[in-house]
């Protein structure tokens, strides 16, 4: 890496869905885009970033490791420069009923929610308390707020997650930091998802499912909310979606 003159945006979790979108709709912005996940193909964003005319880093990185995460922050500040925003977009979605639900499987959860998301943020926060700017956002899920049958684990995790950025807004914010959460609320158009519940999938109808690109533009705009109106919380569903 090389020190970048571009304002740096570094997404957490650049899956090939939402991150990947957060990740170009900042780009499209001239933000140089540090992307991380912990394994997958991430040349296909780079590509996609390069195209749009911006820069990018991408690293496989572990943010459930303490090390991995002060490495990879401690890196990106002293080689790119300072980060503007920080997104932790890491998910965690399984489905056990409480009996079937193993030990590992919750810590796991619980360590890619809550535990990664209490990392990035700690980092992050310190580098940014002594510019006393910057943005943290979490995304959240339905799981954030209430508990169904089949995700003991998935909604324990993400209400920790909840919490963190509640804590994290109500002490960060008089410092010029804002920190933020978005509750998701609906399916993502993801294509492994759509094979496995291809009949939902269907019953959605047009603008029934969450498009990526559009879901990435929520993002966008509460980075650059004025300071007078920052929102903590801001859900987001497809028209169509009961709650």
């Amino acid at each position: 890496m090389t020190t970048s003159n571009r304002p740096i945006a570094l997404i957490i979790g650049a899956g090939d869905h939402l991150g990947a979108a957060i990740a170009r709709r900042f780009a499209r912005e001239g933000y140089y885009i540090v992307a991380t996940r912990r394994r997958g193909d991430l040349h296909a964003l780079v590509s996609d970033i390069q195209a749009i005319g911006s820069e990018a880093t991408a690293l496989h990185s572990d943010a459930r490791d303490e090390i991995q995460v002060t490495e990879l922050i401690d890196k990106v500040e002293s080689e790119l420069g300072p980060i503007r925003v920080a997104v932790f977009n890491v998910g965690g979605n399984v489905r056990f009923s409480i009996t079937e639900t193993t030990t590992r499987v919750y810590r796991k959860v619980w360590e890619m929610c809550a535990l990664a998301g209490f990392l990035v943020g700690r980092e992050v926060a310190r580098k940014m308390i002594s510019r006393q700017q910057g943005s943290i956002i979490f995304t959240g899920a339905s799981a954030s707020l209430r508990g169904s049958s089949g995700f003991a684990a998935f909604a324990g995790g993400k209400h920790a997650l909840r919490a963190l950025a509640q804590s994290m807004s109500r002490e960060l914010g008089p410092q010029g930091i804002h920190v933020a959460h978005v509750v998701i609320d609906g399916l993502i158009e993801n294509e492994a998802t759509k094979a496995i519940l291809p009949d939902l999938f269907a019953s959605k109808g047009e603008d029934g499912i969450i498009q990526p690109d559009d879901l990435a533009e929520v993002y966008w705009q509460i980075h650059n909310q004025p300071r007078s109106t920052w929102t903590f919380e801001q859900d987001v569903r497809p028209y169509s979606e009961t709650w």
